[in-house]
């Protein structure tokens, strides 16, 4: 039997990459799907477990060949996006995929697989509290902080779009949150 898909969308610093992380230490038969991305790796990521960091040539080339399931140009020059032979070797295994995707590619995955896909927001108590999360990963400048909350505010607004909304009020509740749906959704 083929496995399901969990998709996890989410502003950029909303926590969505936590919780999936904490997911996938849980017993819920859960494999990442590693995205492919044009940008270069920050300082905490390793290629091929993070993503798959690939030019922005490569990136085309990949394109070109429909060998993505979902892609967006995120940022000027900035692509990502869901490799379909990734997605189907994981669900061939039967294992459910779980993917940390931005908010149009997480539409676009449950577009394509509807039923099978389970779909979730998660989203931060407040731009405020947002804007103190970039800050604090010491990771950007203040330029590409005030693109990722003004992109925020309008990702914000595709919520009801999705299964399910989770708020990031605290970590911890919103890991459980997320593991209760997933088992559920599972089962079904």
């Amino acid at each position: 039997m083929k496995g399901k898909l969990i998709i996890f969308s989410a502003p950029s610093g909303a926590g969505k990459t936590t919780i999936v992380k904490h997911l996938l230490g849980q017993n819920l038969n859960l494999e990442f799907s590693i995205s492919a991305t044009s940008r270069s790796p920050r300082h905490t990521e390793t290629p091929g477990k993070d993503y798959y960091f690939l030019t922005e040539k490569e990136f085309k080339q990949k394109i070109e060949k429909n060998e993505f399931l979902e892609w967006e140009e995120v940022y000027n020059g900035n692509y990502y996006g869901s490799l379909k032979s990734e997605v189907e070797r994981i669900r061939n295994l039967g294992k459910n995929v779980i993917f940390d995707v931005d908010v149009f590619g997480g539409l676009n995955i449950k577009k394509f697989y509807g039923f099978d896909a389970l779909a979730i927001f998660v989203q931060p108590p407040s731009i405020e509290e947002l804007r103190k999360r970039l800050i604090s990963r010491s990771t950007e400048t203040e330029k590409k902080i005030q693109m990722r909350i003004a992109k925020a505010e309008h990702e914000l607004s595709f919520a009801s779009k999705f299964d399910v909304i989770i708020t990031n009020n605290d970590l911890m509740l919103a890991c459980q949150e997320a593991e209760n749906v997933i088992r559920e959704f599972v089962k079904k």
